[in-house]
């Protein structure tokens, strides 16, 4: 295995003890988003799982990668990538999961452009922070906000999850993932509502894995919440991107395109 020491960006929580929170609304010129925590960086090992991915599956470490050409390959278009790479993609999600129901809420196409700020949607970055996408309660309310209120309320009763089918679609990627339990939530403030995500602080029991050179035959299930009783089962996933300082001179820059997903059972 491949074994790598890379700097990650982690949480640290507000100075003064407040609630941490971060405003969704970009600054329309830095895009920077408002924030009351900080940011620490901290160099760890990060061991690629090349040649033992069948070691790592969703339920027992809640990240797990595939190889699954996509039929879509442009990931430029928003409606054609709904038209053509949702379908697709729902059907991936079933296969490997076993899901009954499986809704798809919305992407993000990254494209890794150096200086440039994230000043509206199309110029979206790899997330370079520690982080979870959801917290049980923002899961939940995640399956309230897009679907009729009797369907959620059933749906929810019952094992659900969010998982994030990211893919590269350029060139080598490199996508870590972790389980840990060094959890803060975060709260982000929407225009007409809050969300939640958890912030990650460090600790050096963390153990980082990763796909080395991904291509755009494969892709990484990350899963975001899982309601499942079972403490054998994993819940969550904490992930970020990372500068991987073993990548060869003048690799092509990062382009991904990643999905995230409802996920119900019966």
């Amino acid at each position: 295995m491949t074994t790598v020491s890379a700097e990650l960006v982690y949480f640290a929580p507000p100075l003064d003890g407040s609630r941490p929170f971060t405003n969704i609304n970009a600054d329309s010129t830095t895009g920077l988003r408002p924030r009351n925590w900080q940011q620490e960086v901290h160099t760890v090992e990060i061991e690629s799982v090349r040649g033992k991915e069948s070691d790592y599956t969703l339920d027992t470490a809640g990240f797990q990668y595939v190889t699954k050409p996509s039929k879509h390959s442009t990931f430029i278009n928003d409606e054609e990538i709904r038209r053509e790479y949702y379908p697709e993609s729902i059907e991936l999600l079933k296969d490997i999961t076993g899901a009954s129901k499986v809704i798809l809420f919305d992407h993000t196409v990254r494209r890794h452009r150096p200086g440039d700020a994230e000043t509206d949607e199309s110029k979206r970055q790899p997330v370079n922070q520690v982080h979870v996408d959801q917290t049980p309660e923002s899961a939940t309310a995640r399956v309230h906000r897009h679907l009729p209120a009797g369907e959620a309320e059933k749906l929810v009763k019952k094992r659900f999850q969010i998982i994030n089918l990211w893919r590269p679609y350029l060139s080598p990627c490199n996508r870590p993932s972790i389980g840990v339990k060094d959890l803060v939530p975060v709260t982000l403030v929407y225009p007409d509502r809050e969300g939640e995500t958890f912030g990650v602080k460090f600790n050096p029991t963390h153990r980082w894995k990763y796909e080395r050179g991904m291509k755009p035959d494969e892709v990484v299930l990350i899963k975001c919440y899982d309601s499942a009783k079972d403490d054998n089962i994993a819940k969550f996933t904490p992930h970020t991107g990372f500068k991987d300082p073993s990548a060869p001179q003048g690799v092509p820059l990062r382009e991904s395109i990643e999905l995230r997903a409802l996920v119900f059972y019966e």
